[in-house]
């Protein structure tokens, strides 16, 4: 790709690329997800005001699960207005061409937008169930919020 030209022309060559190409394999990151109202990492996002609560520390404090689900809460509200937009790739799956989406959203909008379950990969896991850590049942995360609120 020709890093010197206007973005109109790279955009043009990228999609060349692709229509040319049978087999492909895409990984997304949170800038996917922005347009369709999910925060990110940059300033001023639910992001910016919580910090990351790490296994151990959930596992091992209640102050620190409290926490955590009260950043949950709040990014719950944004995981059930969001809808998924033409960059989630679902017509590229249609087109019978992308074999494996790698991402590293935990917002469930791949899979919303129509991509298989069975060609996505989740780095970081999903916002969609919670995982209970005393009995192994997997729960949605609709009835979790139920239970917080």
């Amino acid at each position: 790709m020709n890093k010197g030209a206007s973005v109109d022309s790279r955009l043009a060559e990228g999609r060349e690329f692709i229509h040319g190409s049978r087999s492909i394999v895409v990984f997304t990151g949170a800038g996917i997800s922005t347009e369709s109202g999910i925060s990110d990492f940059h300033p001023g996002g639910v992001w910016d005001r919580y910090r990351i609560v790490t296994y151990p520390e959930f596992l091992s404090s209640r102050k620190s699960r409290q926490e955590y689900w009260r950043m949950k809460s709040e990014l719950y509200v944004e995981l059930v207005r969001a809808r998924p937009n033409p960059a989630h790739l679902a017509r590229l799956e249609k087109s019978g061409r992308l074999m494996t989406l790698i991402t590293q959203n935990i917002d469930g909008l791949h899979q919303e937008a129509g991509n298989s379950e069975d060609r996505i990969i989740e780095l970081h896991g999903t916002n969609r169930k919670a995982l209970c850590t005393g009995c192994s049942r997997i729960w949605p995360i609709a009835e979790i919020q139920d239970r917080l609120e």
